[in-house]
């Protein structure tokens, strides 16, 4: 980025950070990979690898920000369905991105972070993973969080079987469950649910992603393809964002007595 356009870029970030909240967690569904690619006439794997850029430009961007958590939903449990070549792929080109990115991650202060059925992938892709997780597990200045071979319903069975053998065990009893104890059964209970939740490439669907995490979520639609989503479309999906009044089941007039503190 040159220094006109860093300076622009900077004081757009001036503007954002003052005329609103930021959100302390952005989750996105990744979606357009391969209709970006088809519309350029190119094969699919394109698509995947122009996503990378995407993704590098939405974390730093994040980091600038003072974003705290960031979620990409980065490969599902229904994607394992897809034709092998492209898992292969898939699974290669996540390889290949930890390795490249993962010094520059750690050096701006990102933690690296998996939500999903780790054992389904691939030995060298969590060899990966791992060596990722515990290089910046001290870090703070972001959550990045990869949700991989993940889904809602996955994560809430997984949670449920977990509650039912602690219950066996005798380490919980049915009167202590409660939201808050549920939710410290899931992979996500290290960090808040999504203040928003981005979409991209125009579907209005939630993909089985973070069923329980996104109960007062606000929601972004974008119909910008994923290669093509950069700090731009975010900065429209936060701007967006800063104009909902969040009232998770009160009233306007009670949301704005906590506010003014009358």
């Amino acid at each position: 980025m040159n220094k006109a356009k860093l300076d622009t870029d900077q004081t757009e970030q001036k503007k954002l950070k003052e005329s609103g909240c930021i959100p302390k967690h952005i989750a996105i569904i990744m979606d357009g990979n391969g209709r970006w690619a088809k519309s350029k006439g190119l094969p699919r794997f394109a698509g995947h690898q122009a996503g990378v850029e995407s993704v590098r430009d939405i974390v730093r961007t994040c980091v600038q920000l003072g974003v705290k958590n960031l979620t990409l939903y980065t490969f599902s449990t229904e994607n394992w369905k897809r034709p092998k070549d492209e898992v292969s792929t898939l699974m290669r080109l996540l390889v290949k991105t930890l390795q490249k990115e993962l010094d520059d991650l750690h050096k701006n202060n990102v933690r690296i972070m998996m939500i999903g059925d780790m054992a389904a992938l691939p030995t060298d892709v969590q060899k990966q993973l791992n060596d990722a997780i515990e290089k910046t597990k001290n870090n703070n200045d972001l959550n990045l969080v990869l949700a991989l071979s993940y889904s809602g319903r996955w994560e809430i069975l997984e949670s449920v079987k977990e509650m039912i053998r602690d219950a066996q065990n005798g380490k919980l009893q049915i009167n202590e469950l409660d939201v808050e104890r549920f939710s410290s059964y899931l992979n996500t209970k290290q960090i808040p649910d999504p203040d928003l939740v981005i979409r991209t490439s125009g579907e209005f669907r939630v993909s089985n992603f973070l069923l329980w995490q996104i109960a007062y979520s606000e929601f972004y639609i974008s119909e910008t393809y994923w290669p093509a989503f950069k700090r731009k479309n975010l900065y429209e999906a936060i701007r967006d964002f800063q104009k909902r009044e969040r009232r998770f089941g009160k009233v306007s007039e009670q949301i704005k007595q906590k506010e003014t503190g009358t």
